[in-house]
C-alpha cells in the first residue's frame, strides 16, 4: 500500500507491479477522479469528513485500511506522512512492515536538532546554529547578537521549505519569527523552529544513500538542487556540474558516515549547503525517497524503489548486486517540474480543467505524472506539481538540450491564465540561489505554466554564444524554454 497520491503513489504501483506485487491505494474524497486511485489493484477511501490533506495525515484510517486488507507492507512516498517517527511506529505496532528506515531512526532525523548533533559526533561539518528549538523571539535576538546577520529560522520537524525564513536585520526579527512559527505549525502540528547563520549564496548539493539491516551503506553519488524558489527545488541535476573531484569524495564520504553513526536502513538523502569557497555544511537528512530520486536513478541505473522493497524485505545490498565499486556514474540527467502556477500572481497555484495536454517525449525523456492528461482536474486542495520531466544524456549539455527541446513540445490548454509573463524575464529568484531562465508563452489561452532550465546547462549556442558549456553560477537570462 502507498500511503500517499499522485505522482509518487503511481511511481512505487508501477514499480510493485514489476516485481509481482499486488497494490493499494488509498484516496481522499476529493481525489476520487485521481489517477493513482485507477493505477492500484485495490482502492479504499480514507478520512471521510476530513479536510483534503488531514485525510491522508489520518494514521488510524490508514492503518484500518491495511489491516482489514491484509497489506504486507507500507510504502510513505514523499511529503504527508514520510517522515513521521509515529506512522512508522503505528505500521510497526500493526504487524506491517515500513518501507523506510525504523522509527528510531525517522524520530532522530525529522528532528533537525537532533540529527544536528549526530552529524557533529559523526564528524560531518554543520552551520553554526542553536544545538536545541528556541522557545522565545529573545533566544533568536542573542543568537543574533553572536553570530550577526543573515539568520535562518527552520522548522524543527519538517521541510521542503516551510517554516523557513530568512532574517537580514533586527527590524525585520519578530515579525519572521511569527510567520516562521505559523508556518510550521500549520504544515507539521509543531511550530519549533531552530536558528542558523545563513550561507549566502551557497550550491545545494545532497547524497544519495541507502543502506540495508545487515549496516551495509553505500551511496549513489549527488545531485545539485541549488535551484530554487521559496526554499522549494524547481530543478535538479545529477551529477553536479563542475564540482571539484575532491569535494565530491568529501560529500559522500560524510553522508556514508552520518548514515552509519545511526544505522541507517532503507533509501535517504543528505543534504548539504556549499559555500563560495568549497566548504560544506550538513543540513539536514531527509528520511524517505525525494521528488527528484529520478535523476539518481537515471545515472546510476539503480531503481531506488525496487531497492527499498528489497531492503524492507530483508534483503541485503550485496545480494541486490549493489556495491559500492559498482555504482558508476553515467551521463547527466536534469529534472525539472511542469506546475500549474500563475507568474502574475507570484506563482500562485492556479487550478481548472485541463482541455488540451500533449507533452514532450523522445529519446531521453521520461516523464513520472499523475493528472497530466485531457479532462484532469487540477485540485487546488494539493501541490501544484503536473510532471515531472527528466532528461538524459551523455553529458550536461546534451541533456539540457534535450530537455529545452521536450519542454517546447509541451501543449496544455484549460487552466485558466491570468496575465503572461515576459519571456526571458528572472522570476523569483531565491537569496543566496543561481538564477534561471524563466519564461511563459505569450499567446492568448496560453496555461499558466512555468518550466525552469538551468543556464549552467544550455549550450552557449542556444545562446548566441561559442559552442560551449555556460558556468554553472550564470546569472545571463535568456528565453530558453517557451512552452
Amino acid at each position: 500500500m502507498v500511503a500517499n497520491r499522485g505522482e509518487i503513489a503511481i511511481r512505487v504501483f508501477r514499480a510493485c507491479t514489476e516485481l509481482g506485487i499486488r497494490t493499494v491505494a488509498i484516496y481522499s474524497e476529493q481525489d476520487t477522479g485521481q489517477m493513482h486511485r485507477q493505477k492500484a489493484d485495490e482502492a479504499y477511501l480514507i478520512g471521510r469528513g476530513l479536510a483534503p490533506v488531514q485525510a491522508y495525515l489520518h494514521i488510524p484510517d490508514i492503518i484500518k485500511v491495511a489491516k482489514e486488507n491484509n497489506v504486507d507492507a507500507v510504502h510513505p512516498g514523499y511529503g504527508f506522512l514520510s517522515e513521521r517517527a509515529d506512522f512508522a511506529q503505528a505500521c510497526q505496532d500493526a504487524g506491517v512492515r515500513f518501507i523506510g528506515p525504523s522509527p528510531e531512526v525517522v524520530r532522530k532525523m525529522g528532528d533537525k536538532v537532533e540529527a544536528r548533533a549526530i552529524a557533529i559526533a559523526a564528524g560531518v561539518p554543520v552551520v553554526p546554529g542553536t544545538d536545541a528549538p528556541i522557545t522565545s523571539l529573545h533566544e533568536a535576538h542573542e543568537f543574533s547578537n553572536t553570530y550577526g546577520f543573515p539568520i535562518i529560522f527552520k522548522a524543527a520537524y519538517g521541510g521542503g521549505g516551510r517554516g523557513m525564513r530568512v532574517v537580514h536585520s533586527y527590524e525585520e526579527l519578530e515579525e519572521n519569527y511569527t510567520r516562521a512559527y505559523s508556518e510550521a505549525l500549520a504544515a507539521f502540528g509543531n511550530g519549533a523552529l531552530f536558528v542558523e547563520k545563513f550561507i549566502e549564496k551557497p550550491r545545494h548539493i545532497e547524497v544519495q544513500i541507502l543502506g540495508d539491516q545487515y549496516g551495509n551503506i553505500l551511496h549513489l553519488y549527488e545531485r545539485d538542487c541549488s535551484i530554487q524558489r521559496r526554499h522549494q527545488k524547481v530543478v535538479e541535476i545529477a551529477p553536479a556540474a563542475h564540482l571539484d573531484p575532491q569535494l565530491r569524495t568529501r560529500l559522500t564520504s560524510d553522508s556514508v558516515k552520518l548514515a552509519k553513526q545511526v544505522g541507517y536502513e532503507n533509501a535517504g538523502t543528505v543534504e548539504f549547503l556549499v559555500d563560495r569557497h568549497g566548504k560544506h555544511y550538513f543540513i539536514e537528512v531527509n528520511s524517505r525517497l525525494q521528488v527528484e530520486h529520478t535523476v539518481t536513478e537515471e545515472i546510476t541505473d539503480v531503481d531506488l524503489v525496487h531497492a527499498q522493497i528489497h531492503v524492507a524485505e530483508g534483503r541485503s545490498l550485496p545480494d541486490l548486486g549493489l556495491r559500492q565499486e559498482n555504482i558508476r556514474i553515467n551521463g547527466c540527467a536534469i529534472q525539472c517540474r511542469v506546475t500549474t502556477e500563475d507568474p502574475a500572481r507570484s506563482f500562485q497555484p492556479d487550478t481548472g480543467r485541463i482541455e488540451v495536454f500533449r507533452s514532450g517525449e523522445g529519446m531521453g525523456i521520461r516523464l513520472d505524472n499523475a493528472s497530466a492528461f485531457q479532462g484532469a482536474i487540477i485540485s487546488p486542495h494539493y501541490d501544484s506539481l503536473l510532471v515531472k520531466v527528466i532528461a538524459h544524456g551523455k553529458d550536461h549539455p546534451t541533456a539540457a538540450t534535450k530537455m529545452s527541446r521536450a519542454l517546447a513540445e509541451f501543449r496544455v490548454r484549460g487552466v485558466k491564465a491570468r496575465h503572461q509573463a515576459q519571456p526571458g524575464r528572472p522570476h523569483g529568484q531565491e537569496a543566496g540561489r543561481p538564477e534561471a531562465a524563466v519564461a511563459a508563452p505569450t499567446g492568448p489561452g496560453s496555461p499558466s505554466l512555468v518550466c525552469v532550465l538551468p543556464l549552467a546547462c544550455v549550450p552557449s549556442s542556444r545562446l548566441g554564444g561559442p559552442s560551449q558549456t555556460r558556468p554553472e553560477t550564470s546569472i545571463e537570462v535568456s528565453p530558453t524554454i517557451l512552452l
